[in-house]
């Protein structure tokens, strides 16, 4: 609870072919021995993440990442988990050996980055064993077309420079979407309505709810904490009306009915899609729902992993009300944690969690390739709402989201 999420850390992946020092590199700019390096090629099987501080960016994830050029089917499998690093990444460190120096294979995945988009810096590490001459310098520098500086993780020669090449190239200082803070004023009332969710641990919040808190607090207004039972008794002793109320989706409907209308309404879910993805896509996208025929598939997508209940939101209970609002036949799949399947043209809909868990690039990437495949794609918070007949009142405070409800146009 103390921590800052890893879904709210800046995010910096080190990527490059195998023995060339990624996991020495990462094991030297984060001070501790955390990713495991010897001479054997393909050590690093999985990524490794290192949670830290990095001033003045704040608080950064390094992951330490298998080798782009990993051979046979574990190492296909191993390549296929590195790509899924890059998609959640906010700058890259292409790592190179000064022995083997910087091939094709390393520029064309610069490329690849600056295709994406993606800031990146280019590490030329092991240098210890050969210090290039300034001419040789200049000549890389002109052939990668990105920041590239000399560095060896063994020596500690140039590691100083390797931060301050990903501070000066990270665009930290971009803003990261509001959460809520745009919703709300200094001094304002928001009232959060938060069930005790039995798959939280024992003593803590969920962390939507413990996100949502925190930036209230940090716009200097005042967020009232409250469960379902006790909404109606909450408002009635306020001295004046919250803002808004924002809600647990489960809680939907009895939240909506104690809420008098003239209060915004929302849920954590609905705000999280509007922060990390596109909220005006996820209300295209569950409109799609009632329109589904026997026999279409609905792909059921969780950013995390947890226990199941008996009455688990995404195994049974949307599944459930899908098979209301559609009727037939439909079929299932399921996708969690960090998968995102490739397959995922063969579905009619995608139905996501809020993603808390999730960093905004990955988030936008998952919503933006359904969009390229032709996949509608929605949210819990928003399903639910639409399902309770409440969706049009939950998006009363985001316009352009309300227009694509208005809209018939699928």
């Amino acid at each position: 609870m103390n921590a800052t999420p890893m879904a709210s850390r800046f995010t910096i992946g080190l990527f490059g072919r195998r023995n060339a020092g990624k996991s020495s590199l990462i094991n030297a700019l984060t001070g501790q021995e955390i990713a495991v390096t010897s001479q054997v090629a393909g050590t690093t099987t999985d990524p490794v993440y290192k949670a830290m501080e990095l001033l003045p960016i704040g608080p950064v994830v390094f992951i330490d990442t298998a080798g782009l050029d990993d051979a046979g089917e574990l190492g296909k499998l191993r390549v296929e988990k590195t790509y899924q690093v890059l998609r959640k990444c906010d700058l890259a460190v292409v790592v190179a050996d000064v022995t083997a120096g910087i091939t094709a294979f390393e520029l064309e995945f610069i490329q690849l980055l600056i295709k994406r988009r993606l800031p990146c810096i280019c590490v030329l590490n092991q240098c210890d064993k050969r210090l290039p001459d300034s001419h040789e310098l200049e000549a890389l520098k002109r052939t990668v077309k990105v920041p590239l500086v000399c560095a060896s993780a063994r020596s500690g020669l140039g590691i100083e420079e390797v931060k301050s090449f990903i501070i000066a190239n990270s665009n930290y200082e971009d803003a990261e979407p509001a959460l809520v803070g745009d919703l709300i004023h200094p001094g304002d009332v928001a009232v959060l309505v938060t069930p005790i969710d039995k798959a939280a641990p024992k003593g803590r919040l969920i962390l939507p709810q413990q996100q949502t808190i925190r930036d209230i607090i940090e716009c200097d207004a005042l967020a009232v904490i409250t469960k379902e039972q006790e909404l109606k008794l909450t408002l009635e002793r306020l001295n004046v009306p919250p803002v808004i109320v924002i809600t647990d989706s489960q809680a939907f409907l009895k939240v909506s009915a104690d809420t008098p209308p003239e209060i915004p309404l929302t849920s954590f879910s609905i705000l999280f899609a509007r922060q990390k993805g596109d909220l005006a896509e996820m209300v295209r996208g569950v409109k799609r729902i009632e329109r589904l025929s026997p026999g279409d598939k609905v792909l059921i997508v969780e950013g995390c992993t947890h226990h199941r209940q008996s009455d688990d939101i995404g195994t049974v209970k949307i599944p459930r009300w899908i098979r209301q609002l559609a009727g037939g036949d439909i079929q299932f799949a399921w996708a969690r944690g960090a998968t995102y399947p490739e397959n995922i043209a063969e579905y009619a809909v995608i139905v996501h969690c809020g993603g808390c868990m999730l960093n905004g690039r990955e988030m936008r990437y998952r919503v933006e390739e359904a969009r390229r495949r032709g996949v509608y794609i929605t949210n819990y918070g928003i399903l639910i709402a639409y399902v309770m007949g409440i969706l049009p009142r939950a998006l009363q405070p985001f316009p352009a989201a309300s227009l694509a409800l208005e809209k018939n146009d699928l």
